[in-house]
């Protein structure tokens, strides 16, 4: 049993480490970003120095064409090579291709990036409608897209309910509707959502579209009238608008109608206000009325201990009137000559108006004794109600009036400040007349009731003291709360807690699958996703989606809740772009916020950022990363020259690495950034023993890092019988790459005569709109084609067309899924050693395995002994099958690495041992 003492010391020491680290970590993204903005700055005077010399120099205009080839053969357009060498490469392409894949690789580099590009079909899927079934991996979290330049009304609608859901427990935000951004990114993680006061304009009808798809049934929320023309007509207050004025009201209301009509229910402030609502035919419409909120109560409680409060002579009987805005003339004519009446009885009386209000010819006679005081902050406004005798609030008799809310009425009650009104709805519910207020209809009422209040001092003190007692027992925000706003909006479910969640992190994602990383992240998501008691979600990027530019995006893939965020959008371009995106950071600090995982699991992360793990690390949550390739040791990923071969390094020397790269002025901060990531990693996951001794080899603690092998689908189809007569057919599914090989397959290939072959190139961009791969140029014997990449339901129609798989990778691959998929189906290969593509194959038996020199000797030996011997394939089967890793034991030991590593992140310390095959120990201690 551990001590409370134990856990809390842990803890601290725990908490004291990932802030040093987090320190360093935000000091190496600060000279990352600031060399960022060096690259900017370089970048917009070269521009400017190019469009001078392009709009002055005969020169530069002749030496275009050369230019546009330079960018041809240059894989990354921040590397500076010499002319020959460009030349050189020109001329290699044109002589081995010819001049019409010369110009298709023209176009290929000339065209925008089709990787960010969007199908109508990907669309679809990314913008399908989701049950709202799956909104229960979110946090709770409502949001409030309103009308927040009214600034009464957003109090008493907007931060006043915010106030009261927030002690409920609920997390709440709040967007002006104006701000589509902003709310587009909000609706993707909350899981209620009230839009206030807002008219349906193109903008915020999309919102509405957005928060439906997302499962979400939102609710429209007003207190006023504004949406029927029909009983606008009737408010007389328009009269006093310009014509102008009034058409923008009552063109208003028609948008106010049709965005209450798409929410499709509402909360209204008053009853009569939910009535109208349903007499348009809503049948889920709620009343949650206006309240004392906090900061009212505090305001008021500082005027009432004088802090503010400045008394007027006692000799004036002072009556406050807060008009607000200029719509109010026809309503306090309602009251005007009965209160000039009263006035002219009684001289102590005044007047003070507050906010806009064009008063009455009537009023012309005391008009000495009425003070107009412009429209103040709340604060300023309570100050000077505080000081009134008398409040009043004079509404003319409509259906509009009926629908307005007491405000007045508590206002004035707080202070104990009596108060006469009309007698509207919201009124006639609440005062008791001469009790805890008066209503007042006629000229003599309104007289004789302000007279009465006028000449007793007792009078006003009792039905004051009355109006605050019953204001603050009925209207009190935890009243309201209770009674009102728990109803509609209830509790934050905690049901989850007990579930495990996963967060799940790689660059790409279904349906914009790319790579093996990609194809083993979306394995473990369907393994995950399927088993109870885990919540499994996953961020990732996307394509460019119209008017969702740089807005996260929700989307379902199964069970799996994923979060996309556009990558193609970052201002400079290079290796920086992926190293640390603090926009992309920002996104995934919302996400982490929604779905509050447990563990986040990294897989590729190239293009989203290491910033990601700093979130991690913020909100003291543990992570794990799976270290598909080389990329957090190398700039280049995958440990290739400028050339795209293989730099032979095995400890990373950043002195070596700086002499390959000479424009990268970031690598010693990069090795920074990425060892503190990798240091402050829960556990470190390798896909084979070969990639998890480089990193060792490169400084990781051996008993922080353990082998989880990636898993293959085994085939769903009989692989059919071998024709003796058939010719012997290679397949080739690693790209374009010098790194992969693709040179010496070509080169082996082209030499290779006197034998029946066929080879099969899979083009691995191919279904992303991307052709990469161009056979036009070739000149061989045998039949070379080029296919698109495979999925998980026509992988096995690939494989069952081929006899060999050839892998002649030149650098020291991390696993090799491909060659996994082929020895599950009885399909030779051939390998390049040094890596983990040879773990799994016994050379002779279920393979050949061929040195990595960057030659094409052996692999062409390789080729031509499978050639002279095709009857082995035949009935060929691989007897070591066995020894495959399924994904489904890759899930299961990683599903115990996941729950370990969040467990001692919270308790003590992991100790893993490796997981072979599937089967793993693991012990915590603390």
């Amino acid at each position: 049993m551990v001590s409370v003492k134990t856990l809390l010391d842990i803890t601290l020491t725990q908490k004291t480490n990932t802030n040093e680290m987090l320190l360093e970590s935000y000091k190496a993204s600060e000279r990352i970003q600031n060399i960022k903005i060096e690259e900017l700055e370089k970048g917009v005077n070269h521009l400017n120095n190019t469009l001078f010399i392009e709009q002055n120099s005969l020169s530069w205009r002749i030496t275009y064409p050369l230019r546009i080839l330079k960018r041809i053969v240059r894989k990354n357009l921040t590397s500076k090579r010499e002319i020959n060498h460009i030349i050189k490469q020109i001329y290699r392409i044109y002589k081995s291709d010819g001049v019409v894949v010369l110009y298709k690789k023209i176009v290929k580099k000339f065209s925008k990036k089709e990787i960010f590009k969007i199908s109508n079909k990907n669309e679809k899927i990314y913008l399908s409608n989701i049950n709202e079934k799956y909104l229960e991996i979110l946090e709770p979290h409502i949001l409030i897209i309103a009308e927040l330049s009214l600034r009464q009304c957003a109090k008493y609608r907007v931060w006043q309910k915010k106030e009261a859901l927030e002690n409920l427990g609920w997390t709440v935000s709040v967007v002006d509707w104006r701000d589509k951004k902003d709310s587009l990114s909000l609706l993707q993680v909350c899981t209620q959502v009230v839009f206030y006061r807002t008219p349906a304009f193109n903008s915020v009808k999309d919102l509405i579209i957005e928060a439906k798809r997302l499962g979400l049934s939102p609710w429209w929320e007003v207190d006023d009238l504004i949406f029927s023309r029909e009983y606008y007509l009737e408010n007389n207050n328009l009269i006093t608008l310009s014509k102008r004025e009034r058409e923008e009201v009552l063109w208003g209301a028609e948008l106010f109608k049709e965005c209450l009509t798409l929410c499709g229910r509402g909360i209204a402030s008053t009853h009569q206000l939910a009535n109208v609502m349903r007499s348009m035919g809503l049948t889920d419409v709620r009343i949650i009325e206006n309240s004392f909120d906090k900061n009212t109560l505090l305001i008021a409680d500082s005027i009432i201990k004088g802090t503010i409060r400045s008394d007027h002579d006692e000799n004036e009987i002072r009556i406050v009137y807060g008009s607000g805005t200029k719509t109010h003339d026809a309503d306090f004519k309602i009251a005007a000559q009965g209160l000039v009446n009263a006035m002219l009885a009684d001289h102590r009386i005044t007047l003070h108006v507050v906010g806009e209000l064009t008063l009455p010819v009537e009023c012309d006679v005391v008009r000495s004794r009425i003070t107009c005081i412009p429209e103040c902050d709340y604060a300023t406004y309570m100050q000077i109600l505080s000081n009134a005798d008398i409040t009043i609030a004079p509404l003319e008799k409509s259906i509009f009036n009926d629908c307005k809310s007491n405000i007045k009425f508590l206002e004035g009650a707080v202070f104990s400040i009596p108060i006469v009104c009309s007698p509207v709805d919201a009124f006639k519910r609440i005062i008791q007349q001469g009790e805890n207020g008066f209503l007042a209809h006629t000229e003599h009422e309104w007289t004789q009731t302000i007279l009465w209040l006028v000449q007793s001092s007792a009078l006003r003190c009792k039905v004051g003291k009355s109006a605050q007692k019953f204001a603050l027992n009925f209207y009190h925000q935890d009243t309201i709360t209770q009674r009102q706003v728990l109803p509609v909006f209830g509790l934050p479910n905690s049901e989850k807690k007990d579930d495990f969640s996963i967060l799940s992190v790689n660059i790409y994602f279904s349906p914009n699958s790319f790579g093996g990383a990609t194809f083993v992240a979306e394995e473990m998501a369907n393994y995950f996703s399927q088993q109870k008691k885990i919540k499994f979600s996953v961020f990732t990027s996307r394509p460019e989606i119209r008017e969702r530019e740089q807005v996260g995006v929700r989307y379902q893939v199964g069970r799996s809740a994923v979060m996309a965020v556009e990558t193609d959008s970052a201002p400079y371009s290079g290796y920086l772009a992926g190293l640390d995106n603090p926009r992309i950071t920002e996104n995934f600090r919302v996400w982490l916020k929604a779905v509050k995982p447990n563990v986040v699991h990294f897989h590729s992360i190239i293009g989203l950022g290491v910033g990601l793990t700093r979130a991690c690390m913020e909100n003291h949550i543990p992570y794990v990363i799976t270290l598909h390739d080389a990329w957090w040791l190398c700039e280049r990923n995958y440990m290739v020259n400028g050339q795209g071969k293989f730099c032979g390094q095995r400890k990373i020397d950043l002195t070596q690495c700086q002499i390959c790269m000479p424009e990268s002025k970031h690598l010693k901060e990069r090795a920074q950034f990425m060892q503190i990531a990798l240091d402050n990693a829960a556990l470190l996951l390798a896909p084979s023993e070969s990639h998890r001794q480089l990193y060792i080899d490169n400084g990781v603690s051996p008993e922080k890092i353990v082998v989880n092998k990636n898993g293959f689908v085994w085939p769903r189809k009989n692989r059919p019988a071998r024709k003796a007569t058939q010719p012997l057919r290679f397949g080739y599914v690693s790209g374009e790459e010098i790194v992969k090989g693709y040179n010496l397959l070509r080169e082996v290939f082209e030499k290779i005569d006197g034998y029946d072959w066929e080879l099969m190139l899979v083009d691995n961009k191919k279904n992303l709109g991307i052709e990469s791969l161009f056979t036009g140029g070739w000149k061989t014997k045998g039949r070379v084609k080029i296919l698109p990449a495979y999925t998980q339901e026509t992988m096995d129609d690939f494989y069952n067309t081929i006899d060999v798989l050839v892998f002649p990778s030149q650098c020291k691959e991390s696993y090799g899924l491909s060659v996994r998929e082929a020895l599950a189906r009885d399909v030779w290969v051939i390998a390049t050693n040094g890596g983990g593509q040879v773990e799994d194959i016994v050379d002779g038996e279920n393979g050949t395995i061929i040195a990595a020199n960057g030659t094409s000797i052996e692999l062409e030996k390789a080729v031509l002994d499978l050639l002279k011997n095709t009857d082995k394939f035949i009935n060929y089967k691989n007897n070591y099958k066995y020894k495959l890793t399924t994904f489904k034991r890759q899930a299961e030991a990683l599903e115990v690495f996941l729950r370990q590593s969040a467990y001692s992140h919270q308790y003590g310390t992991l100790h893993v041992a490796h997981a072979w095959q599937g089967e793993l120990s693991l012990s915590c201690s603390v």
